[in-house]
């Protein structure tokens, strides 16, 4: 039987010293719930919404603001980020990639 779930997301970003810490000028913005199928294919669908929407917000701004982060997405509710079911990086290519 195959079911819908709340998948919970937030996007973090590096901060150095002080780890990771929520993504954007305004973190509200990135996070939420997406509801999917209740498998593991409902997650890869929530979490390419998301860095769908990244993707679209850097092309938006320029996309030399792209920026390393993280999605972390739990089944249901949003956790602790080392409870996630689900753990996404995403590395823009910057210039030093560049051959």
């Amino acid at each position: 039987m195959n079911t819908n779930t709340d998948w919970a997301y937030r996007v973090f970003e590096p901060h150095g010293s002080e780890g990771w810490l929520p993504y954007g000028s305004d973190p509200e913005q990135w996070h939420g719930v997406i509801t999917a199928a209740d498998t593991d294919e409902g997650a890869k669908h929530a979490i390419s919404r998301i860095v769908a929407d990244l993707m679209t917000e850097w092309e938006r701004t320029g996309l030399h603001h792209a920026m390393h982060v993280r999605v972390f997405l739990w089944h249901d509710e949003a956790g602790e980020t080392d409870d996630a079911d689900f753990v996404v990086e995403v590395r823009p290519r910057s210039d030093f990639d560049a051959p």
